[in-house]
């Protein structure tokens, strides 16, 4: 069955922005006292809204952050993506593929909307994509719970058992399952939690190229 409708997480799906920011997560979170790598930032908070981020930092480092701390990691990594974003490596071909067969798409992420258009529109997919973000701001819990594909699938006008997701986070692919959709693990990552988001019920893909493919035959 072909999707009615695939929806996109933004960071490490469309754009390839998952390395640089954690790098600045762990910077960060080792200045707080607990040492960590960009990796080990990846594998405990990829996929969630930085207000779930900093609770998770305040515990790590027995702090209490102020509370504008996720605006001023948005800020630096705002500023991380002024030197330029690229598109992940074939997702604009699978664009290209949905387009051709009349199939939807759209974008929900975790992120604000400010980030995603920078980031977009730094790699170029932003005029593909205007008009069809959704963001977990909009939101009252971000993921691993299901609202944002549901805010996404209600406003396009489709159905969530007629909704695919694209992942490459755990908390993502648990959102998507939440959501009553079938989610499509992005794996290239070496620090992703290949087992973890099995787990969580993601179908595994390691290259774009391969996604066409899975769309059209596991649905």
């Amino acid at each position: 069955m072909t999707p009615s409708l695939v929806i996109f997480d933004c960071d490490g799906v469309l754009v390839d922005t998952e390395r640089m920011v954690n790098v600045i997560m762990a910077e960060l979170v080792t200045e707080l006292g607990f040492p960590m790598s960009g990796p080990e930032s990846q594998q405990r908070f990829m996929g969630r809204t930085l207000e779930s981020v900093k609770e998770m930092v305040e515990v790590l480092t027995s702090r209490i952050l102020p509370a504008d701390w996720p605006d001023q990691v948005r800020e630096l990594d705002l500023k991380a993506f002024e030197h330029g974003v690229a598109a992940i490596p074939g997702v604009e071909k699978v664009m290209d593929e949905l387009d051709r067969l009349d199939v939807p798409y759209c974008v929900g992420s975790s992120g604000k909307y400010e980030k995603m258009r920078v980031t977009l529109g730094s790699s170029g997919l932003l005029p593909r994509l205007e008009g069809k973000l959704f963001s977990a701001q909009d939101c009252e819990k971000g993921k691993p719970a299901p609202d944002v594909f549901l805010l996404a699938a209600k406003t396009m006008g489709f159905p969530p058992s007629d909704c695919v997701v694209i992942e490459d986070s755990v908390p993502g692919v648990a959102a998507a399952r939440a959501a009553g959709m079938s989610a499509f693990a992005f794996v290239d990552d070496p620090s992703c939690d290949r087992q973890a988001m099995k787990e969580a019920g993601g179908i595994l893909f390691e290259h774009m190229s391969e996604l066409p493919g899975l769309l059209f035959s596991n649905t």
